[in-house]
């Protein structure tokens, strides 16, 4: 889950004074194994310094806060404890500052000047370039029960004519209509190419996300949901669209979603589940911790070591709702989990205790504990509409082995005979063609939907609208 992917070298600032006044934005480029990350500070000058936030437009992430910030004779000094991260930088007579970004015994060369920065050309050979052989047309569209607006692309065949169409759904975390993340747009790709084979896409930026309006950080699972039927009731008002043929395509937590709306509605013709958890929440994330710390070179005896702490704060997670109660019983199980961690990879030690109460706070959402309270089965049992569910073979963050297996028991359980379930060679959570699987290899690919999954999924579609 993507979502799931925290690739955050993100940063800065707080800083204090000096005589010359650096107000304003400052932008560079991160160097990090696999990607080029732009970052966007914006410094605003306060009584006693300067305060900040930053954006990494890259990561699709604005406003970020940072903890703690020196500027001292030109020399600036960065901390970020929450990434266990710190930046210093020298402001030279050309107006830039020539630094270093620090993380986990990590450093990586960071220089910024004024403005912002052109985007970096990575090699991204499936992206479509315009003009396109078919219909594209930017909408919006309103969820009434949530009260917000949403805006995405509808793409056509043709601009005449009636056409089955497909709603992408996106995984974990703000997303915009082209699931955009480390250089890659999947959706895009998805779209142009079910689009040139005969199938109308709608796809949109997450709430709170792009042009959409609403707030993302407070909403739900199940709230994000409503988005995916406004979606539904939109593509019912164009006249192109063949009501009897619209479909779900949902990938990781949109694997999740789809069947939420399929499992209660007459609209919905077929879903497809793309690296879709096919068991409980808090299983999925305790066997894609496992499987990502191993990958990263922990032992086996502290992975399980970490299983079992992981399990037993979950269980309070999922018995408790009061966040002080929370909050007191989980920082003793984070502490000891951070310990097992090498000492390179655990915050210094006078800034572990803003480390925990971070951490603490960002699994204490509802969205979080929504999730690890959700078990798929239970819906997935109740869809009767044709279902593809698909799964890379290296996926790390939604295993293919448990969570196919999972989808499986619970379609046959509800007694639905028209289903397919494939696992894809070589493929990760992305869909794209991998070494590993590991998450640090997604930016470094410039694939970034493989041609099989592709193929795999329009001859499906094409397979069910013309029955």
């Amino acid at each position: 889950m993507k979502n799931t992917l925290l690739f955050t070298f993100l940063i800065l600032i707080f800083l204090n004074c000096s005589a010359q006044d650096i107000s304003g934005p400052w932008s560079g480029i991160l160097q990090v194994p696999g990607a080029q990350l732009r970052l966007v500070l914006h410094l605003t000058k306060i009584n006693e310094g300067y305060s900040a936030t930053m954006d990494s437009p890259d990561q699709g992430a604005k406003g970020i806060p940072v903890n703690s910030v020196e500027f001292t004779n030109s020399a600036l000094k960065l901390t970020m404890t929450s990434l266990n991260a710190e930046y210093t930088g020298v402001l030279g007579t050309d107006n830039i500052f020539k630094g270093t970004f620090k993380q986990n015994d990590h450093s990586f060369p960071l220089d910024l000047k004024r403005g912002d920065l052109e985007k970096p050309k990575i090699a991204r050979p499936q992206e479509p370039v315009k003009p396109y052989p078919y219909y594209s047309e930017d909408i919006k569209f309103s969820n009434e029960e949530a009260q917000i607006s949403l805006a995405g692309t509808l793409t056509l065949p043709a601009k005449e004519g009636q056409f089955p169409a497909v709603i992408l759904i996106s995984g974990s975390g703000p997303q915009n209509r082209d699931e955009e993340l480390l250089g890659h747009k999947p959706f895009l790709v998805l779209a142009d190419y079910l689009t040139k084979n005969g199938i109308a896409v709608l796809r949109y930026d997450d709430r709170g996300t792009a042009q959409s309006t609403g707030t993302f950080g407070t909403a739900t699972t199940k709230e994000f949901a409503t988005d995916v039927k406004s979606a539904i009731n939109y593509l019912k008002t164009r006249k192109e669209i063949n009501l009897k043929n619209i479909g779900l395509i949902g990938h990781s937590e949109g694997g999740i979603i789809a069947p939420m709306i399929a499992a209660d509605s007459k609209d919905v013709a077929f879903i497809i589940l793309l690296a879709a958890p096919g068991i409980p929440g808090d299983q999925l994330i305790i066997k894609q911790a496992n499987l990502v710390n191993k990958a990263n070179g922990l032992t086996d005896d502290v992975v399980n070591r970490i299983d079992v702490l992981n399990k037993k704060g979950f269980g309070i997670l999922k018995e408790k709702s009061d966040f002080s109660e929370i909050k007191k019983a989980l920082t003793s199980i984070v502490k000891e989990t951070i310990q097992l961690l090498p000492a390179s990879q655990q915050p210094p030690a006078n800034q572990k205790d803003e480390y925990f109460a971070n951490y603490i706070n960002q699994i204490s959402t509802p969205w979080f504990q929504y999730l690890i309270r959700y078990n798929p089965a239970e819906v997935l049992e109740k869809v009767k509409c044709p279902v593809l569910a698909l799964n890379g073979e290296k996926d790390l963050q939604v295993p293919p082995k448990e969570d196919l297996e999972g989808i499986k028991k619970a379609l046959e359980k509800g007694g639905n005979k028209n289903f397919t379930i494939k696992e894809l060679p070589n493929l990760n959570h992305l869909f794209q063609e991998s070494e590993t699987g590991s998450p640090n290899e997604y930016a470094k690919i410039e694939q970034t939907f493989s041609p099989t999954a592709l193929t795999e999924i329009s001859n499906w579609i094409k397979t069910v609208v013309s029955k």
